[in-house]
């Protein structure tokens, strides 16, 4: 008797749903990301903290060579206390450096997902706005199908932006551009 109900409730519901018109959307999140003017700034803040990060990586980097070159020049002179003394320097001096490195970059890591936390959150609830107000329901990231049939999925991408207030003019290509006029200048 429960299967016969629950049975005919699916069927009830699997007519109910070739009734209706079923909407699907698709969006390129990564290409929404990659313009917001937020994303800039946090690229901004993370290339800053990149280059003291790297700064400060070369300097012990050169410590240790200075202090390595000082080793080979001087260690004919020293004493074996004196020698066994320059060359544990040495060795924790590379343990720093490497441990430095490896701390570094996981600080990068945690740093760049905390600052991209409340975009990623702002911009799934702009997404999710958009497909209820357009009674989508389905949403999927463009980058992860192999095909879409843009005849019966709708692109949400300029819906999005426009809700999140992303000028029109503002491309992959114009801030691909920014980027590079940055990286050139800072070149210099």
């Amino acid at each position: 008797m429960k299967k016969a109900i629950l049975i005919a409730a699916v069927a009830a519901l699997c007519a109910s749903a070739s009734a209706q018109t079923l909407k699907f959307a698709h969006i390129d999140s990564q290409e929404l990301m990659f313009v917001l003017p937020e994303t800039e700034k946090v690229q901004d803040e993370l290339a800053a903290a990149q280059q003291e990060t790297a700064e400060t990586y070369q300097s012990m980097v050169e410590e240790y060579q200075t202090k390595a070159q000082q080793y080979e020049a001087k260690k004919a002179t020293w004493t074996p206390s004196i020698l066994q003394s320059k060359e544990k320097e040495l060795q924790d001096m590379v343990q720093r450096i490497q441990e430095f490195e490896r701390s570094a970059q996981q600080e990068l890591q945690e740093l760049q997902q905390q600052k991209m936390a409340p975009i990623q959150e702002k911009v799934a609830k702009a997404i999710e706005e958009v497909a209820k107000e357009g009674g989508f329901i389905f949403v999927f990231e463009r980058g992860s199908l192999i095909y879409v049939d843009d005849a019966q999925s709708t692109d949400i991408l300029p819906a999005v932006r426009k809700k999140l207030g992303v000028p029109e003019d503002r491309t992959v290509e114009s801030v691909s551009a920014a980027y590079q006029a940055k990286a050139a200048a800072a070149q210099k």
